[in-house]
């Protein structure tokens, strides 16, 4: 247990598990006061992401030269760090709206989180993990542009804000996921 415990504070573990519970309840304070509910896509989508650019910071350890040469092996602790990334991000917001006693859709919050933990793995691959959180925030402003409409398209550019039956919501949010933590597990953070 001892090989976990390093692994999860050289990762801020502690530190990104308080960030993305603070952030839920921000927004949930917010929609609260705004007479708002959980159950909106746009607040669900926003507690999801802040959670995922939260837990980005630690998909980079303190030195990258040293996660390259290490006789460990990294592919499946890195794929296992971005899926429980997703799972506990969901969580977070599942929890949220159980004790908001807003009714919870685990469809939403699983296909959610595994898309923007897939966006966020594909972050961290290409710009490093102080740049991970970019194509979550960029791909969330564009869904926020786009105008809903039965057209697939515009169904896969905004996934993140569609139903949970949405058939390209869904294939786009399991092709983010495959893509995101397959680049990271094989090719590891940028330098």
């Amino acid at each position: 247990m001892r090989g976990q415990a390093l692994y999860a504070r050289s990762r801020q573990a502690p530190a990104s598990l308080a960030a993305v519970v603070i952030s839920a309840l921000v927004v949930w304070t917010l929609a609260w006061i705004g007479g708002g509910k959980l159950t909106d896509p746009r607040l669900s989508t926003l507690i999801l992401v802040t959670g995922v650019t939260a837990v980005s910071a630690g998909l980079g350890g303190q030195d990258l030269a040293l996660e390259r040469t290490a006789a460990i092996r990294w592919l499946p602790r890195r794929a296992a760090h971005v899926l429980l990334c997703g799972v506990l991000v969901g969580g977070v917001l599942l929890a949220a709206q159980a004790l908001s006693g807003q009714p919870a859709s685990l469809a939403f919050a699983a296909r959610n989180s595994a898309g923007l933990m897939g966006l966020v793995a594909i972050g961290a691959a290409w710009g490093g993990a102080q740049y991970a959180w970019l194509p979550p925030f960029a791909w969330l402003s564009l869904s926020f542009v786009v105008p809903p409409t039965a057209d697939v398209a515009t169904q896969v550019l905004g996934w993140m804000l569609q139903p949970p039956g949405t058939t390209a919501a869904t294939w786009t949010a399991l092709a983010l996921a495959a893509a995101g933590t397959t680049a990271y597990a094989v090719a590891g953070p940028r330098r």
